[in-house]
């Protein structure tokens, strides 16, 4: 019995440590979010109401989603500068297999759904082997797809927007729903995204092993982590991510975009630097990069209604990475 109690107290100490880590490292974010919420309340007296908060998760979850993809990338200590554009071209992809389908057939939107994802996992199987197996750097490598994906994308009906028919209902559903007549159908999306990688990274030993990876390499390898094969499945993660969110955002748009997508990658790394992940690998966790999103997004729904001129939301924009790369090289040398 004092075995069995002592044991329960144990498991309270436990859970009581990981809160108070919790608190220490998201604390500072979630004031942040607090403190930006009531700073733009104050320029615009709407932003706080029920409708203007919907639509802020909504424009979220996009770049939420694509983040979670980068916040394994970046944890292993690799970059993707691809999924940009590989959100126009998952788009163009599945809506060109809606345009070439005949009308009313039912296996339309599960052969766009294939065709726009195996895309996606084409790119990121190309940028994970190519990562793992040579030692080209993978801002080289992911700069190079960027570039074919963005190419490929504009070679869709000569680069001019596909609009998305009306009989695609489930699929503009995707970007425009709304469950329950109030809560955004992407947010529900983001919200499952985070919550499948968030469990691997943080309760399974696949998790361990990118922990692993990002803070030494070598040692990982010497202890029998499979390095290359993790390797290819996180940028396959990654890409596949950026294809969901691709979907999303094309059906927001009710067209296909061959020029969309451009500096979402920017938004995605900004997001996962702000929530704490390390740029040298090893650290990081998904609440943070969520919360980072979150900040993000704030910050460009806050100064856009504020009227600020987009001049200086880039600036304002990259004082805030820049300073979230700083604290990481403070706490790093801590």
């Amino acid at each position: 019995m004092q075995v069995r109690r002592l044991c329960h107290n144990k498991d309270n100490i436990g859970w009581g440590v990981e809160l108070l880590r919790a608190g220490k490292q998201y604390g500072p974010l979630v004031a942040a979010v607090v403190g930006l919420l009531c700073l733009f309340r104050l320029w615009v007296p709407t932003l706080l109401a029920p409708d203007n908060l919907l639509d802020l998760a909504q424009q979220i979850s996009v770049n939420a989603i694509i983040a979670f993809g980068m916040t394994l990338v970046i944890l292993i200590g690799g970059i993707d500068l691809s999924v940009g554009a590989l959100v126009a071209l998952v788009g163009t992809t599945t809506v060109f297999v809606f345009t070439r389908a005949p009308e009313g057939a039912a296996w339309v939107l599960p052969a766009g759904l294939a065709a726009g994802l195996g895309v996606a996992a084409l790119f990121g199987g190309f940028n994970g082997f190519f990562a793992a197996k040579t030692k080209m750097p993978p801002f080289i490598i992911t700069l190079a797809t960027m570039l074919v994906a963005r190419g490929a994308a504009l070679g869709f009906n000569e680069g001019r927007p596909m609009a998305i028919d009306e009989s695609h209902g489930v699929f503009l559903a995707l970007g425009n729903g709304r469950l329950f007549g109030w809560l955004p159908v992407p947010v529900v999306v983001m919200l499952v995204l985070f919550a499948i990688p968030a469990v691997v990274l943080h309760f399974t030993r696949f998790g361990r092993h990118l922990y692993g990876i990002g803070g030494n390499s070598e040692a990982a390898r010497l202890s029998g982590i499979p390095l290359a094969r993790a390797t290819v499945i996180v940028y396959v993660v990654c890409s596949l991510l950026a294809g969901v969110a691709g979907m999303i955002h094309t059906s927001q748009l009710y067209s296909a975009e061959p020029a969309s997508g451009v500096g979402f990658e920017l938004n995605a790394i900004a997001a996962v630097v702000v929530g704490g992940t390390s740029f040298s690998g090893g650290i990081g966790a998904m609440p943070g990069t969520l919360i980072g999103a979150v900040i993000i997004g704030i910050l460009d729904k806050g100064l856009n209604q504020a009227g600020v001129h987009f001049s200086l939301q880039y600036v304002v924009k990259g004082g805030v990475i820049l300073g979230a790369v700083f604290l990481d090289v403070i706490r790093r040398r801590k």
